[in-house]
């Protein structure tokens, strides 16, 4: 890692703007294919936003519709995940998850999503009765559900140190509490790249790359000929997290149907043993991570249509997540953008919008992607 104060002035080839989970591995997957890349985070610690706020689970390909980047990121990083976790000992765990259908209506709906996730080729689901759920999981109820054995939980921050090693290993400078004030874009030579810090300076390359999280759409704005039509509308939807004292009831990930906006209040594990339930879905007006203890009372009204022996006064609010949403409350789901020159007419430019769940599961196989992309700058 340097400082701005090490460097006025810097040419390089490839600038990426945003050190989470999807701008590490982007930047390990490009320094590692030869490329000298620096990675701009305007914070002053990698993956404190979305990456570090989240249930740390490591998604199968289920939910998405098939053929769209969710799906194809999901199901070939979910595999990508674990084979990399293993190589780097990072932890992770492939325990596994049930979706539970609460009444006949939502069991309906568990054969059009299982059926929607083997399409997208995540492996081995199965829909199981009552006597099976009971088996597996004594403490839930349920008409049925679909069982996903390559679901899994995955130490993010180690997985993000991972990457950082691999990537600075490669070459790759991590500069840290750089704010980009403004990016120009050359037809030749790239793109000039205006850095706010404690001491301002000023980048040069050939690939710009916006993994900025939440802050890709306000970065887009900062670019010089970027057209406004490729800059999507932003929208917030709060995601809080309820930890249980007590002892882990459960011996998989369980999930309810989904609902609109997330996939429920759902059951995880960490690695340590603890459980947390969340997030729900709050929509407001800006980043908002404080947990408002007040939402206590519904956490405890879905739970128990899965568990209904939750005790009572066994949750805490633990912490809460912003998911970065490119549509808005009432317009369904959407998904990844990864914007490119074909979009854009901005040769070297990639903005990724809208990477939320499952960015996480998605990060190296997007890497690889956008790895892939970026070489088209040199051809």
């Amino acid at each position: 890692m340097i400082t701005a104060v090490q460097m006025e002035s810097y040419k390089t080839d490839v600038v990426i703007a945003g050190a989470g989970v999807v701008g590490l591995a982007i930047a390990r997957s490009i320094a590692e294919s030869g490329k000298e890349v620096i990675i701009l985070e305007c914070e002053n610690a990698i993956g404190t936003q979305t990456s570090s706020r989240n249930s740390e689970v490591v998604h199968a390909g289920i939910y998405y519709p098939q053929g769209s980047m969710k799906a194809m990121h999901c199901v070939a990083g979910n595999e990508m995940l674990y084979d990399y976790c293993a190589t780097r000992d990072v932890g992770v765990k492939k325990i596994g998850k049930l979706i539970v259908a609460a009444n006949d209506l939502q069991s309906e709906k568990l054969l059009q999503i299982e059926q929607k996730g083997s399409a997208n080729g995540a492996r081995n689901l199965r829909i199981i009765e009552t006597s099976d759920i009971k088996r597996m999981e004594p403490n839930v109820i349920g008409r049925a559900a679909i069982f996903s054995p390559s679901t899994g939980i995955v130490d993010s921050h180690g997985l993000m140190l991972a990457l950082l090693h691999d990537a600075e290993s490669a070459g790759a400078i991590l500069c840290l509490g750089n704010t980009v004030g403004r990016v120009f874009c050359g037809a030749s030579s790239g793109f000039r790249i205006q850095i706010e810090a404690e001491q301002d300076f000023e980048l040069q390359s050939r690939v710009f790359i916006n993994a900025a999280g939440h802050g890709a759409i306000p970065l887009a704005k900062k670019i010089d000929a970027l057209p406004a039509k490729n800059v999507p509308e932003q929208f917030y939807a709060k995601g809080t997290y309820f930890g249980l004292q007590g002892k882990c009831p459960f011996n998989h990930l369980v999930y309810p149907v989904p609902e609109p906006g997330g996939l429920g209040v759902h059951a995880t594990i960490d690695l340590g043993g603890s459980v947390r339930f969340g997030p729900d879905v709050e929509w407001t007006a800006g980043f908002d991570v404080e947990p408002n203890p007040m939402r206590q009372s519904e956490f405890y009204n879905r739970i128990r249509r899965y568990w209904p022996n939750l005790p009572n006064n066994s949750l805490f609010a633990d912490y809460c997540g912003v998911r970065p949403k490119i549509a808005g409350p009432n317009d369904g789901d959407s998904d990844f953008v990864i914007s490119t020159v074909g979009e854009h007419q901005i040769t070297g430019l990639i903005n990724l919008f809208g990477i939320e769940s499952p960015g996480l599961t998605s990060a190296l196989s997007i890497a690889e992607h956008v790895c892939i992309e970026a070489a088209k700058s040199w051809d």
